[in-house]
């Protein structure tokens, strides 16, 4: 148990003495803005196949259980992982070779007595397939940094342990395994580092035929390859670069906006005048009604009737719903049944607004939707209705671009 405490108090009194030494701090340099604040992101979302390493090792383990005397056995590993985010990562990995421990007792892997030391040597082989979750404390606290020489990394890791010894030896060689881990990662390249693994695991003692818990700490050093794109954007990066090339745009468009709001007052004086327009013809039209000449006459004399749209549209608002209601009840109503009348309907849009195509597919929509509300809603024969569209290359007003134009 003292070797124990020992092994694992030098290794963090190490890992501690190097994540601090001045060396380390002196890469800090690059990831401070212009106050000398450390930055830390946000982070732009890395792809898939980004961020990615494996990794592999050599080191030495050692094997302690209560009851028995460790000692030193070789270790391998295998590790393949990736970073979600500058700080926090995902690994799945593969630990094995050999532990040698002394015991007092035989047991099934340690069935031949040593005369010399008077124990019995248990040596037994082992695999450990195990998931990591990584925390790189280095860019925690100090910022992200692509090009730091050194991360402090510690994590978590638990899996398989599978041990094997003797054949034809009966004990319960599958166990679950868990524990920490520290990593230590320096940077030699853009896609190589030196790793150091300092990793602490637990299992089941009857994993070698003991009781208890048994402690694995082992340590290793090796290699590992970034693959992918190795590195992480700032999202405020990416927005201060956008900012600044649209500066010499914000002037334009503030240009444009007051273009608009004039546009848009020279728009409402239209509308009122349309609005006294369409009220002066309320009016001739019911003095028309209220008349007592022959409706032969009245239909022979009377001008075109115009119903008007919105820019853009191909249905009317309410007050030409109105419009239109009133003729179809005062004026068209007025025909004899026998009386063959002729309406027209021109589907107008003003060329100056769209394309020709968009123009007389927008006239035809017109005039169609006109023609559907007088055969439907106020039962008009269809065989009375023709109905003619028109493309109108200049108008006096452009309002009178966009209208349905009824005649009789």
């Amino acid at each position: 148990m003292k070797r124990l405490n020992f092994i694992l108090g030098a290794a963090a009194l190490a890992a501690v003495s190097l994540t601090a030494s001045p060396s380390v701090n002196a890469q800090e340099n690059g990831n401070r803005d212009e106050f000398g604040d450390i930055v830390r992101g946000p982070y732009e979302t890395n792809r898939f196949g980004d961020n990615w390493f494996i990794g592999v090792g050599g080191g030495i383990n050692i094997f302690w259980n209560d009851g028995y005397k460790t000692a030193i056995g070789p270790s391998i590993d295998a590790n393949i992982g990736k970073w979600i985010t500058p700080s926090i990562g995902l690994r799945a990995g593969y630990q094995g070779l050999g532990s040698n421990v002394w015991s007092y007792a035989q047991n099934v892997l340690a069935p031949v007595l040593d005369a010399d030391k008077g124990m019995y040597k248990e040596k037994f082989g082992y695999m450990y397939i195990h998931g990591d979750v990584m925390w790189n404390i280095s860019n925690a606290l100090s910022g992200y940094k692509e090009t730091r020489f050194w991360n402090f990394v510690p994590y978590m890791h638990t899996g398989f342990f599978r041990a094997y010894g003797l054949d034809d030896t009966d004990y319960a060689d599958n166990e679950f395994a868990a524990g920490a881990g520290l990593l230590h990662n320096l940077r030699l390249s853009d896609r190589l580092d030196l790793i150091i693994d300092m990793r602490a695991t637990l299992v089941n003692g009857k994993i070698h035929g003991s009781e208890g818990v048994a402690v694995l700490p082992s340590v290793t050093a090796g290699l590992a390859v970034d693959l992918g794109w190795p590195n992480f954007v700032r999202t405020s990066t990416i927005v201060g670069a956008i900012e600044i090339a649209n500066a010499e745009k914000f002037e334009v468009l503030e240009t444009a906006v007051v273009a608009l709001e004039a546009a848009n007052a020279a728009l409402e004086a239209q509308n009122a005048e349309l609005a006294q327009a369409n009220g002066k013809l309320s009016k001739e039209l019911k003095s028309l009604r209220q008349t007592t000449v022959n409706e032969t006459t009245f239909f022979e004399d009377m001008g075109p009737a115009t119903i008007y749209f919105n820019i853009g549209q191909a249905t009317l608002n309410d007050k030409e719903k109105q419009h239109l209601d009133f003729i179809a009840k005062n004026l068209i109503s007025k025909a004899a049944s026998d009386t063959k009348i002729y309406l027209t309907l021109m589907g107008t849009a003003d060329s100056n607004t769209g394309s020709a195509s968009r123009n007389k597919q927008l006239s035809e929509a017109r005039g169609k939707y006109v023609f559907d509300i007088l055969t439907t809603k106020y039962g008009i024969a269809p065989d009375r209705l023709i109905v003619k569209s028109e493309v109108v290359k200049a108008a006096s007003k452009p309002e009178l671009s966009r209208a349905v134009v009824i005649s009789f």
